[in-house]
């Protein structure tokens, strides 16, 4: 399946509803939460994470480490099918494209098992698309999306995530 791209704004979250039902997750999806943090430069890992649903069911977790520049305003939003058995994660740089170079990445979900997940050098701004990376770049597990060491540019933007309730949460 392709990623969503060309969106920005409320844009990415239809982006996502649509990629939610071509997955077969048709319910009604909660309006996300979306909450801002730091991106912190200096080569030491740092790590930003969220919970949603009831009782903080789902955790998406944002891990990394990058060089360069100063912090970098970036935002989480999460959101959660009508019957909480689905959710959303996306991590992303707002004004489009980051300055800083990653040296590592990985955003991690608690809770539920990834069925998409897309990683992009260029985040959709004004009327620029979504670029996304090299499918050599990233690698995608059950329950998370990090790069590939050797083979990740260090050029991060945006991270997608559509999981489902692990099977001992149904």
């Amino acid at each position: 399946m392709a990623a969503p791209s060309g969106c920005s704004g409320a844009g990415w979250w239809a982006a996502l509803l649509l990629a939610a039902v071509a997955l077969g997750l048709a319910e009604a999806v909660s309006e996300p939460t979306t909450v801002a943090f730091d991106v912190r430069p200096g080569g030491v890992e740092h790590s930003f994470s969220q919970n949603v649903g009831p009782g903080g069911k789902f955790t998406c977790m944002f891990t990394y480490a990058s060089q360069g520049g100063t912090n970098e305003q970036w935002q989480m939003s999460l959101g959660t099918s009508e019957d909480h058995q689905h959710f959303t994660c996306t991590i992303w740089r707002p004004q489009g494209k980051s300055y800083l170079y990653f040296t590592q990445f990985k955003a991690e979900v608690q809770g539920a098992e990834i069925e998409y997940a897309m990683a992009y050098s260029k985040a959709a701004f004004e009327r620029e698309s979504d670029v996304p990376l090299k499918s050599e770049e990233f690698e995608v597990t059950k329950t998370a999306v990090a790069h590939r060491p050797g083979a990740f540019k260090a050029e991060l933007s945006k991270l997608v995530i559509v999981a489902k309730a692990a099977h001992s949460e149904l």
